[in-house]
């Protein structure tokens, strides 16, 4: 899976870099995956994208979409481009061969999508329709009063971290990016949203806009690689990166703890668990 600021790097990238590119080769599911998720028989992508040019890209939260003349691939993998006779990984989920004999490779780590279909045909795919659908937290329409209505009645069952990046509330917010806005926030993961003074939900309201529109500008995160292998710009200040490290605010060394099935980073002082 990828995280919005990736998404927009690599499909500013990918226009950049495969536009007016024709594939030559398709090979999907090459190394199975429990987690990939295909249109139908993978088998089939060859026929499906084989002689078809690259015209576009574009992120939709989590997910890259290219656009390759009538079809449409939606990838929610890290993404990696191989010039002619630069040596490929033997391992990946999607394989894109161009007929100047660079490559396109998508692979996944924890789960993704590597869906094809055609342009303007239902994906089928819930995460991705509420993407499309809600306003992204790099735009102008993602405000305070948007925000104040993606926050459910009943707030005492809702952890911060569930609230952020659960029920696709945020597109593409995941628990990556989480980290860095709720330490912004000084918001512990497992507070719970009831407990938040009025204060607590304008600074974490301000943090997610402000954080992510930073990872995007500086060119993803340093956890993770653009089209080209590089790690992205934006230091994180919570992460595996920086567990055991002194805590730029306050020198108290950020914690790792095991939380909604992933991890997440604290410290423990900047962000109490208790109000």
């Amino acid at each position: 899976m990828i995280e919005l600021p990736e998404a927009v790097v690599l499909a500013g990238q990918i226009n950049q870099t495969l536009v007016g590119k024709r594939i030559k080769q398709v090979v999907a599911n090459q190394s199975p995956h429990k987690f990939a998720w295909y249109t139908g028989d993978p088998a089939t992508y060859h026929d499906r994208l084989g002689g078809r040019t690259i015209r576009t890209a574009a992120a939709c939260a989590g997910e890259v979409e290219i656009i390759a003349d009538e079809m449409q691939l939606i990838c929610s993998a890290a993404l990696r481009f191989y010039p002619a006779g630069e040596k490929r990984p033997a391992r990946h989920q999607l394989l894109l061969a161009f007929e100047d004999n660079s490559v396109l490779v998508a692979t996944i780590q924890m789960w993704g999508c590597l869906f094809c279909v055609q342009q303007g045909e239902p994906v089928g795919f819930e995460d991705y329709r509420l993407g499309r659908e809600r306003p992204s937290p790099l735009s102008d329409a993602f405000d305070r009063v948007h925000f104040d209505s993606l926050l459910p009645e009943d707030l005492a069952k809702l952890s911060a971290k569930a609230f952020l990046a659960t029920e696709q509330r945020i597109p593409g917010l995941g628990n990556g990016v989480l980290q860095d806005i709720l330490w912004t926030a000084k918001i512990n993961p497992r507070r719970k949203m009831d407990s938040l003074k009025a204060v607590e939900q304008e600074q974490l309201f301000r943090a997610v806009k402000s954080v992510l529109r930073e990872m995007t500008n500086c060119g993803g995160r340093d956890t993770e690689r653009d089209l080209f292998g590089c790690p992205g710009g934006y230091r994180t200040i919570l992460s595996k990166n920086t567990v055991g490290q002194p805590c730029p605010a306050c020198g108290a060394l950020i914690q790792k703890e095991a939380y909604l099935g992933g991890s997440v980073y604290f410290c423990p002082v900047c962000q109490i668990k208790e109000a």
